[in-house]
């Protein structure tokens, strides 16, 4: 769960930055630091919806329903998802131009770092589940 909170947090902080000696460096017009909520506009409701996954699943483990997959399967795949595109855009489909103008700031690391802590977390709840076996040739 505190992988979801850091996620939702950072999405409101500076994710990328201007350089300040290039007068041509600019994201969507504007100079300076931006946040997520500013430069992307699905992209912020993409993370604000993968990070109350954990939330999610402490609701099921705490009321103990019953599933038909391994509890933290789909935290995992809604927390390497977010993973992946917090990557994609931080990185390799950097936001502005000049791309190299344009630095990551302290949210998009924090993105990266709760993004990291909701897989372990959600890796480790789901290896923590027993899968029952069934017999060969059924599904």
């Amino acid at each position: 769960m505190l992988g979801g909170a850091l996620l939702a947090l950072s999405v409101f902080l500076p994710w990328y930055g201007t350089d300040s000696r290039n007068r041509f460096a600019k994201i969507d017009g504007v100079r300076g630091d931006q946040s997520c909520w500013e430069v992307h506009p699905i992209l912020r409701w993409l993370l604000l919806a993968a990070s109350v996954a954990p939330f999610i699943l402490a609701y099921i483990i705490a009321t103990d329903t019953k599933l038909s997959w391994a509890r933290g399967e789909m935290t995992m795949v809604t927390s390497v998802a977010a993973l992946g595109l917090i990557f994609y855009n931080g990185l390799i489909d950097r936001p502005g131009a000049p791309p190299s103008a344009i630095s990551v700031r302290y949210g998009w690391f924090l993105a990266l770092l709760a993004s990291v802590v909701m897989v372990v977390a959600s890796a480790m709840r789901s290896s923590a589940h027993e899968r029952a076996r069934k017999p060969p040739g059924t599904i």
